[in-house]
């Protein structure tokens, strides 16, 4: 094995750990109170589960962007920057999550509103809501953390702040919501717990491991670059949670089993995801220090490592989908009719590795270039493309039609990308 395999072995790895881990957080609260014997309680943990992630996801370019730049800072062995990108990262996440806490009334309102759920789950929603709300400044706070953890060429770190939140949600949750009878309210505080605990034991890490370089911080400076990348890569994603809800919002006008079988397939794109994220991280904090070491030879090997490994992930998973595809999705339900139907559209699963493997790969180098005008781009098009071929072929292919644009939207945006790094590849290393 090569020695760049190892190390995108090195940093993909804890990082596929990591999101395979992070989602567990939701899924011990829906078990929790699936066996406290209150449906309404499964409903509302799903609905405040969904908004959370929403928000937390439109609010995930603080670890983009500062990994991206923690990395090229690294690679120019200035550490001035790299602590000012620690310290800038830290205060922007803590305080965008106190302005979250400030705003929580209109933002909770406005959010049950859109969803519009019955009114004994709104009023659970709402007690989720308040309580969880609490741990924004620590979630974001550990976002940027994570970000300079990336940056600094170490995944190990938030893989076991993962592991160590879902550890502690499991125990504060079961203490508080069935051993103090404290219900949905304990659950919430577990949730609290776990995410404030995390956040806590990233900092004593950092102060561990990292704290002889805070000889080299200067204070908070956010830069013009700081702000821009920030934004760019909000709008990006901003564009990729709208594809995503439309994408359920379709499926569901289509009628419950279809949707059923629209979210059993998607946990497929899901997982593949979660794979091809870990490779992402590795482009990023390697991409970013090949960069800042001006290393061309590097960043190029690198990127056809990369592509490599990309290439046997889309083999793997598109032999797996298509052998077993079928095995995982009745793991999930047991429902005849959505069965059938999922078998239906499982063809374009198929697709999914392949179409998506470009976007995965080339959005890790593009963070670790700071290349966001590339990335909004990207996004924009492809969602266009996605919003005109569903419309297109709505009337006719219904479902399929959606699935078709959802794979479209998949490959164009790697193919944007990889033009613009060819394109811009003529400029950045002059």
């Amino acid at each position: 094995m090569k020695p760049i395999d190892s190390r995108i072995l090195q940093l993909a790895i804890p990082s596929i750990i990591s999101n395979i881990t992070a989602p567990l957080l939701g899924m011990v609260d829906l078990a929790i109170v699936g066996h406290l014997g209150d449906m309404a309680l499964i409903g509302a943990i799903a609905v405040g589960a969904m908004i959370f992630n929403v928000m937390y996801w439109l609010l995930g370019f603080l670890r983009m962007g500062t990994s991206g730049m923690t990395s090229q800072a690294l690679g120019r062995r200035d550490f001035g920057e790299v602590m000012t990108l620690w310290l800038s990262s830290l205060v922007v996440g803590v305080g965008l999550g106190c302005l979250l806490i400030l705003l929580q009334w209109p933002i909770g309102h406005l959010a049950l509103v859109a969803i519009q759920p019955s009114d004994a789950i709104w009023q659970f929603v709402e007690t989720y809501f308040r309580i969880c709300i609490w741990g924004a400044p620590a979630m974001l706070g550990l976002y940027g953390l994570t970000g300079w953890y990336i940056g600094m060429q170490n995944t190990r770190v938030p893989m076991l702040v993962s592991v160590f939140q879902n550890v502690v949600n499991i125990v504060a949750s079961l203490t508080l919501a069935i051993g103090m009878d404290m219900k949905l309210e304990g659950v919430a505080l577990g949730t609290l717990t776990a995410q404030w605990s995390g956040f806590l034991l990233s900092l004593l890490i950092w102060l561990m491991r990292y704290g002889r370089l805070s000889r080299y911080m200067t204070g908070v400076r956010l830069t013009g670059n700081f702000f821009t990348v920030n934004r760019d890569l909000f709008l990006r994603t901003v564009f990729l949670v709208s594809v995503n809800l439309f994408f359920v919002s379709a499926g569901a006008r289509s009628g419950d089993v279809v949707l059923s079988a629209n979210t059993l397939l998607m946990t497929l794109y899901t997982l593949f995801s979660y794979i091809m994220d870990g490779f992402a991280f590795a482009g990023e904090a390697l991409g970013g220090k090949s960069f800042g070491q001006r290393d061309r030879a590097g960043f190029d090997e690198l990127c056809r490592r990369l592509a490599f490994w990309g290439g046997g992930m889309v083999v793997l998973f598109t032999l797996l989908y298509m052998v077993g595809g079928h095995l995982l999705l009745s793991l999930l339900t047991s429902d005849v009719s959505v069965l059938a139907v999922t078998d239906s559209y499982l063809g374009w699963a198929l697709l999914i590795p392949a179409a998506g493997v470009g976007a995965f790969i080339l959005d890790g180098i593009f963070v670790g270039l700071t290349a966001t005008r590339g990335m909004i781009t990207s996004s924009f098009l492809s969602t266009v493309l996605f919003l005109v071929v569903y419309f297109a072929g709505m009337g006719v292919w219904s479902n399929h039609a959606l699935w078709l644009a959802f794979i479209l939207y998949l490959m164009n945006r790697g193919i944007v990308e990889y033009i613009w790094l060819k394109k811009i590849n003529r400029v950045i290393w002059k």
